[in-house]
């Protein structure tokens, strides 16, 4: 087995297309990560069981399992970020692989320079579960899940219990896009899942409390057709 490189992270690519593969290969290279390729789930899977991976970027369309398949099968030992690449853009296959445990999803075609902020945010988010840290910054506002407070500064910014369970959930997947099914579920309960129009009026009010100008939010972001996410500073 190839010893890690001390301080290098380490991405699995588990694409079928050679020419794709080689490209984020070389990009990712470049900015300074170990890459490793599969072309399967099989390999995929073998690869990851053998080396230390810090990210995963997965495609949906793999030649012998779907690729949702890998990431439930990853998510059963690992917490470590997942991403999936891949051409299918309707929402309900969106849906799909992030409830099977996905952290993001990046539709190709796709720029390079966001495919690199998507992974510094999912790697961000998981090096704050691994160390427990419970505090988060969106510019001057700070949030404090275990105080359960929110300041703007110095002073204190007052939430409804309905608005603090939503920001909660969003904090505690931040840089994640969660789905709007998850979060209805998880704020709301199940009976709620379909009821859409309670998560936008919440999030809206979210805005208005957390965002310097609401109505072009830099935190609080939509995900159209799928959830929303909280970017954090």
């Amino acid at each position: 087995m190839t010893p890690q490189r001390e301080g290098v992270l380490q991405v699995l690519v588990v694409e079928d297309e050679e020419p794709i593969r080689r490209l984020l290969a070389t990009t990712l290279q470049a900015e300074r990560y170990e890459v490793f390729e599969a072309a399967n789930a099989r390999d995929g899977e073998t690869l990851a069981g053998n080396r230390r991976i810090d990210l995963f970027l997965i495609d949906l369309g793999l030649p012998d399992r779907d690729g949702c398949d890998l990431i439930r099968s990853l998510r059963r030992w690992t917490q470590r970020p997942i991403i999936v690449l891949s051409a299918r853009s309707q929402e309900e296959q969106k849906v799909q692989a992030l409830d099977a445990g996905a952290d993001d999803y990046l539709t190709k075609p796709f720029g390079v320079a966001e495919l690199h902020a998507r992974m510094r945010a999912a790697l961000r988010h998981a090096l704050r579960s691994a160390s427990g840290g419970t505090t988060l910054q969106l510019g001057d506002v700070k949030i404090d899940l275990a105080a359960r407070t929110v300041r703007r500064g110095e002073e204190p910014v007052h939430l409804t219990a309905t608005q603090w369970r939503l920001l909660e959930v969003l904090a505690r997947h931040a840089g994640r896009v969660v789905t709007s099914q998850q979060l209805l579920r998880d704020v709301w309960g199940p009976g709620h899942a379909e009821q859409g129009h309670y998560l936008r009026i919440y999030i809206r009010q979210l805005r208005q409390k957390l965002e310097a100008q609401p109505a072009r939010p830099a935190y609080l972001i939509t995900d159209t057709g799928v959830g929303y996410r909280l970017f954090v500073d």
